[in-house]
């Protein structure tokens, strides 16, 4: 298929932002629809996926599979029916005239018909001591990808919105107690999620460390998570009372650990292209019944994953709407191709008349 180059960038029928599950599987679907994708890996090549050491949730692996291969073997599955992956990050979408055209990192510039934005969110963490070190091997940002993992552990959640009161109260499935690390004394979370807490610490199955804040982890990636140093101060915020008597050091064993402080949407890219966004930074889409539920308010522009799913965040929910979207993007330009089509058919008419 042609690349020929349009105003001096090199031009795609489909170019996919993003390499996690909802992109591949975005790529897989659009290469065998002949529509030639184009994926840039971003600056987190394979998405989040591939912090996980062990996924048992993606449906087909009975054994469970590795984040890192399972994202392999979808990039080798792209690759075969035709979709090309490159290492860039989209800096810029231009969206004003079509093609769009897309402003790399690198300085390369690329055209597209269609564009599908799947470049994920970022779980935000802490950057404290030991956190790069034993993320995936104790420490992760996702409690229904891998709280199964640490059954019968002392389980701790960091946070204090409704997430960490959801993963929280998730996780007494899998340990006697779970223990909410939260900085403050009262918690962000909805009164559903607050009054859900505190009764399952009524019951023992959750303990509250509150004005509580991590300062480093311990452990190693051969023997996982062995403990937390945390600081406490009555009045909350204890890291930015550290020097304060009252400030309490102390110790806290702990074989797993799970951040619940929020993601943020990987969107600074489509600033300037026009599309709608929540109050979060969340791309939001037609959503609803029917085709074209990827669709974004900006004809052409698609989007899949956890750029849109403040919700569910799961790898098997990026892949469907990663599917959907490369579907949408498949009868847009189909619609295209006949547009163009149409007065180069008029012309010959009226030529042979």
């Amino acid at each position: 298929m042609s690349h020929d180059p349009i105003d001096g960038a090199e031009h795609r029928r489909l170019v996919i932002a993003g390499s996690g599950i909802a992109g591949l599987t975005a790529a897989i679907y659009a290469a065998r629809s002949n529509n030639d994708p184009l994926v840039l890996e971003g600056d987190e090549p394979g998405g989040q996926l591939t912090l996980t050491t062990e996924v048992d949730n993606y449906p087909g692996f009975p054994e469970g599979i590795s984040g890192p291969d399972l994202i392999n073997n979808m990039k080798q599955q792209a690759e075969r029916f035709g979709a090309e992956i490159k290492n860039g990050i989209v800096e810029s979408l231009d969206a004003d005239d079509r093609p769009f055209r897309l402003e790399l990192a690198s300085g390369e510039t690329f055209t597209a018909d269609a564009v599908i934005a799947a470049s994920g969110a970022s779980a935000r963490t802490l950057g404290v001591p030991g956190e790069e070190r034993m993320m995936g091997y104790g420490v992760s940002t996702c409690a229904t990808c891998d709280g199964a993992f640490f059954r019968d552990e002392n389980i701790v959640v960091v946070g204090g919105g409704d997430a960490a009161c959801e993963e929280a109260s998730f996780l007494t499935k899998f340990a006697d107690t779970v223990y909410i690390i939260h900085r403050r004394e009262e918690f962000r979370a909805e009164d559903y999620w607050v009054d859900r807490v505190m009764e399952q610490v009524d019951e023992g199955s959750i303990e509250l460390l509150l004005n509580t804040e991590l300062v480093e982890i311990q452990g190693t990636r051969e023997d996982g998570l062995e403990s937390l140093s945390l600081v406490r101060n009555p009045e909350g915020h204890p890291t930015e009372a550290l020097d304060d008597p009252e400030t309490e050091h102390f110790e806290f064993d702990a074989g797993a650990l799970f951040y619940a402080i929020g993601h943020t949407p990987n969107t600074g890219y489509l600033e300037e292209a026009g599309v709608e966004l929540d109050d979060a930074g969340y791309l939001r889409t037609e959503g609803g019944r029917g085709a074209n539920q990827s669709a974004t308010g900006v004809p052409g522009l698609f989007a899949a994953g956890d750029v849109v799913d403040f919700h569910y965040q799961q790898a098997v929910t990026a892949g469907g709407m990663g599917a959907e979207a490369a579907l949408d993007a498949d009868d847009y330009l189909d619609d295209l191709n006949r547009e163009h089509a149409a007065p180069e058919a008029t012309g010959e008419a009226t030529a042979d008349d």
